[in-house]
Parts: structure tokens; C-alpha cells; sequence
């Protein structure tokens, strides 16, 4: 796997008087910054990338101290004037640490100069990995990570990281993990050029839907249209080369992406780019974690790449990743009701897709457990073929809403299937 960024320490940042720093020095950049120039043609292709910035201790301004928080256990970074970025996410050296705290971050709008209030960003993702002992989760590359937030094209950036108690634990707060850094994420414009015809006529930007497949097999629901990997301009050099399967799909897990729900349905394929780059160049993934995404418009889209009907092996269901898939719905449903645009696009998607292995999305079935918080390694597990993260790990995702509404889901799967 490529290599990347050396991490650095992540913190609690007060709400400070705004100081108009420059990036600093030191900060590393993934990648090359995005063409900004005026001239540029609106909407022309502009390649995207990451900053990488340490976070350091920070001395909390007295109106910001919680009662009680210990100043040494936060870090952050005041405000800074940065390159423009539309995702951001924490990042520290450990995968196998947990943070236990509260990471906020607030943003300048690059359109109107304004600063948002405090965004809160989910800190336990580890559930959200490959599973243990596999290659890509033993690479050496992979980092601990909060889950990205999307806030829109931004210029400006505050974070303040604050530790907390570790559940069951003592009153001390327990200590933040070593090597946090804020990595800002700008996911480019558009999709890439073409290489050649040849790429433009084998991969489409849209698979369009078809019918259902009843010579075939008469329970394989139709396939729903796909916006492909091209179509929502995935940069295929960052990823790893070459492809990673698993031997069918039995089970379809659902999770939220935990990137927040502003966005319009037309940035989709810019949050999912984000998304892209923050698994690959921030958490050092070998490519998406998620095999789908939905959009709250009910668009369904690619992830990681090697074929839409393969059983490809993801990283989006810790313990669980084998003989699976994950489906994303981009948004955060702890409190919001997901769309019904939504909802009957993962039943059209789970209808067709564990419908080419022979599954009832309303019936149950055996996977064994590739180690977890849950389950131990070995373990057989019964779960639904539609089942939400939270049923292979002690998580919340994919939120309270989006987990009520998948008995919903699975009854309109079996409904496209015509059983």
C-alpha cells in the first residue's frame, strides 16, 4: 500500500478569538493542491487532495472550559486560513485506540466568509474497518479515525478535541491518542478525463436498470440504475491495484455515512470523492469501504471498485466483511428519518444484489465472525439478510431512524423479488 502521512497530536480547541493564520508550515499535503486559478473553466475537471495538520496542546480561553475539564487533555488547532476542502475528519497513529472524548470542529464558508457553529464529529468509526488479520487491516498503513464530516467548500477551519471518560472506567478522563491530525479534504471536481475510447465505451458513468431477471432465476429482483465509479469520478490512482473477493453475498449491512445531512442530492459524487480520499489517503484503506452508497435522493452509486454483481470484500462491517456487502446512506440518522427515496432504493439494490446469490431479503442467515466487539472470531452468528452495522457490532450506526425502517426495507426487497 502507498505511503502516507506521519500523524500528529489531536486536541481541544477552545472557541478562540479568530487569528488569522496561515497553514502552517510544517503541514503536510497528501497530494498536490487543486487548481484554484481564475481562469479556470467553471465546472472543468480539478483534482482533489488532502491536508494534513497536526493538532498541539491548547491552553482552553475561559469561556470555552467545560466544568471540571482537564486542560492538559485538550488539543486543536485556533483558527486557521487553509486551501479550500469540503470534508474533515481527526485522524491519530492507532487504529486499535479508541478515542474517548468530543471533537468539534467550525468552518468558514468560502461563499460567504461566515463561520458556522461548532460541529460535533463521531469519533468512534473503528467499527467501520476491515476485519482482523486480514492483509489490508495488517498493511501498517491504517490509522485510527473519526468519521469525516462534510461542511461544503470551506477556507477557514478551528478544531478542539477534548478528552473524556472511557465507559466504566474511573472519573480521570482517559488520555487522547497519540498522533492526532485534522485532515482536510477537497474531493476535486467532476470525474477525470477518460484515457482512452476504449475506458469510455467499457465503463459507462450510469448503469442503467433492468428488469428483472425471471429466466434466470425467478426470485432476482431488477437491477436499479448505478451511477459507476467513473460516473461519480473516482481517481483510480489512489486506490490499490487489483481486487479483493469474497465468495457470495449473503448479507446486506446498512450504515450511515455519520457525514451530516447538508448536502444537496447534486453533491453527492463530491461527498462520496471526499469519502474516497479520507479512506484511502487519511485511514489507509486500499480503497472505499463501502461497497454501494445511496444518496438521500435515492441515487445508488458504486464503491469500492471490481464489479458491481461480484461478492467484492469491503471494509465497512468490522467482524463481518466476508460474504457480505455494506451499503452507505450518506447522512447521519441518530435523529433524522431517512427518505423514503432512500429506503426503496436499498430495497431495490438489496432485491437484485443478494438476489443473484440465491437470498430472501426477509430471511436470515449464517456468517461467521471474523472477530469483533461482539462476537468472538469463529463464532457463527444468525442475522437478517438486511441487517443494520449494529447487529454485527456494538455501534450506533446506522442510526436509531435509518435502523427502525429497515423491517420497511426488507419487506419491499422480497416485494421486487416477487416472492
Amino acid at each position: 500500500m502507498r505511503g502516507f502521512l506521519a500523524s500528529s497530536t489531536g486536541v481541544t480547541c477552545a472557541a478562540a478569538l479568530a487569528l488569522p493564520l496561515a497553514p502552517p508550515a510544517a503541514a503536510a499535503t497528501s497530494s498536490a493542491p487543486p487548481a484554484t486559478s481564475s481562469t479556470a473553466r467553471p465546472g472543468a475537471y480539478a483534482p482533489g487532495g488532502t491536508q494534513s495538520l497536526p493538532l498541539a496542546p491548547l491552553a482552553p480561553l475561559a469561556r470555552d472550559r467545560a466544568p471540571g475539564a482537564p486542560g492538559a487533555a485538550e488539543q486543536g488547532l485556533r483558527r486557521s486560513d487553509v486551501r479550500r476542502f469540503s470534508l474533515v475528519g481527526v485522524v491519530w497513529d492507532s487504529p486499535g485506540t479508541e478515542l474517548h472524548g468530543r471533537v468539534e470542529v467550525r468552518t468558514r464558508a468560502t461563499a460567504t466568509g461566515a463561520w458556522s457553529g461548532w460541529q460535533e464529529l463521531e469519533t468512534h468509526n473503528a467499527d467501520h474497518a476491515a476485519d482482523p488479520g486480514t492483509p489490508e487491516s495488517a498493511s501498517g498503513q491504517v490509522r485510527g479515525a473519526t468519521a469525516p464530516l462534510w461542511v461544503g467548500e470551506s477556507d477557514g477551519v478551528e478544531v478542539r478535541v477534548r478528552a473524556g471518560h472511557k465507559p466504566g472506567s474511573a472519573r480521570s478522563a482517559a488520555p487522547l491518542p497519540a498522533g492526532l491530525r485534522l485532515e482536510l479534504v477537497d474531493p476535486g471536481k467532476d470525474a477525470p478525463p477518460p484515457t482512452n475510447r476504449a475506458q469510455t465505451r467499457t465503463e459507462p458513468a450510469v448503469l442503467p436498470a433492468l428488469p428483472a431477471r425471471r429466466k434466470a432465476g425467478p426470485h432476482i429482483g431488477p437491477r436499479p440504475a448505478i451511477t459507476t465509479r467513473r460516473g461519480w469520478g473516482a481517481d483510480e490512482k489512489l486506490r490499490e491495484k487489483g481486487f479483493v473477493y469474497t465468495k457470495k453475498v449473503k448479507t446486506a449491512f446498512v450504515h450511515h455515512s455519520a457525514t451530516g445531512n447538508n448536502y444537496r442530492c447534486s453533491q453527492a459524487p463530491s461527498v462520496i470523492r471526499g469519502i474516497y480520499r479520507y479512506h484511502v489517503r487519511s485511514m489507509g484503506w486500499r480503497d472505499l469501504g463501502y461497497n454501494f452508497l445511496v444518496d438521500k435522493c435515492g441515487h445508488v452509486y458504486e464503491g469500492r471498485a471490481g464489479g458491481v454483481s461480484k461478492p467484492v470484500l469491503g471494509a465497512h462491517t468490522l467482524g463481518f466483511n466476508s460474504n457480505s456487502m455494506g451499503i452507505a446512506v450518506l447522512g447521519t440518522y441518530s435523529s433524522k428519518k431517512p427518505s423514503s427515496a432512500a429506503l426503496k432504493a436499498i430495497a431495490r439494490l438489496t432485491a437484485w444484489k443478494v438476489g443473484l446469490y440465491g437470498m430472501n431479503p426477509r430471511g436470515k442467515t449464517y456468517l461467521k465472525s471474523g472477530g469483533g466487539n461482539l462476537y468472538r472470531k469463529g463464532k457463527k452468528v444468525r442475522l437478517n439478510v438486511i441487517s443494520g452495522h449494529r447487529d454485527g457490532f456494538a455501534t450506533n450506526c446506522p442510526g436509531t431512524k435509518l435502523y427502525a425502517r429497515l423491517g420497511t426495507a426488507r419487506s419491499k426487497a422480497a416485494q421486487y423479488q416477487g416472492r
